[in-house]
């Protein structure tokens, strides 16, 4: 790899490693009777006392430093005094940027005893996204990531969410390329060495049909069933691929 494509996954792997590290954190605090408000906080500080800051803070006018998208909420939650309690699942999305690079993850928390259902619904979703990723190397297609994960998940008989997708990073918080999380293999944008994006599959208990509140922000289930999210970044490697943003703890995936 170039000189310039080790400089650009150098950068990504410290913030991605922070922003993983907030979610870590987050692990450490989720209980019924907390706020999605104390999950703000806590990312916020976490990120600044690292020496970086949160992307998502004022970006396009969003209020908050993170995302907190619980149960039936798709993604894009906005944090506030909401009481989260025994039974309920949530999304929360980070992006911790330092030194201009920018490192975006989400992970699901289960709340409590979650139900069976939502367990697996999680379990699905992260699962879908590894399969995304381990299409990852130079010279696949954007579709090959799509297939694999919409394969998985319909399968198990969820829906992949069509109005959002993943994205390319770097020192942009958003560009291209666009990552669907559907599609036929072999189609949509060739990916190589050196591209830098995220994969996080938003995944529906029913059918996959969203629509945005009138907060211009919230994006739900257009039939109130459960939602559920995973996100990496990474990086196409000439050896495949590198995820920056595992958490250190091993906590990617919620301990029931």
């Amino acid at each position: 790899m170039t000189d310039k494509i080790l400089e650009s996954f150098n950068g990504t792997r410290i913030a991605g490693s922070i922003a993983a590290e907030a979610l870590d954190k987050v692990a450490e605090i989720i209980k019924p009777g907390i706020t999605t408000a104390e999950i703000d906080k806590l990312c916020y500080e976490f990120i600044n006392d690292s020496g970086a800051y949160s992307a998502p803070l004022f970006y396009r006018g969003f209020p908050k430093s993170c995302c907190t998208s619980a149960n039936h909420i798709v993604c894009h939650g906005i944090p506030k005094n909401k009481v989260l309690k025994d039974g309920d699942i949530i999304n929360v999305d980070v992006t911790a940027v330092k030194d201009g690079w920018h490192g975006d993850t989400s992970r699901m928390f289960c709340v409590g005893d979650v139900s069976v259902k939502a367990k697996k619904l999680v379990k699905t979703t992260y699962e879908s996204m590894m399969k995304g990723i381990e299409t990852l190397k130079d010279g696949c297609f954007v579709g090959d990531i799509g297939f694999a994960i919409q394969k998985h998940v319909e399968k198990n008989g969820f829906s992949v969410v069509r109005d959002f997708c993943g994205h390319g990073l770097g020192k942009k918080f958003h560009q291209a390329p666009n990552i669907l999380h559907f599609g036929e293999s072999k189609t949509g944008e060739k990916l190589s060495v050196g591209m830098l994006f995220t994969i996080e599959p938003m995944i529906n208990e029913g059918q996959y049909n969203t629509k945005v509140l009138n907060d211009g922000w919230t994006a739900v289930t257009k039939d109130k069933t459960l939602s559920a999210q995973f996100e990496h970044t990474v990086g196409i490697t000439d050896k495949g691929y590198e995820i920056f943003t595992l958490s250190k703890k091993g906590l990617d995936l919620p301990v029931y």
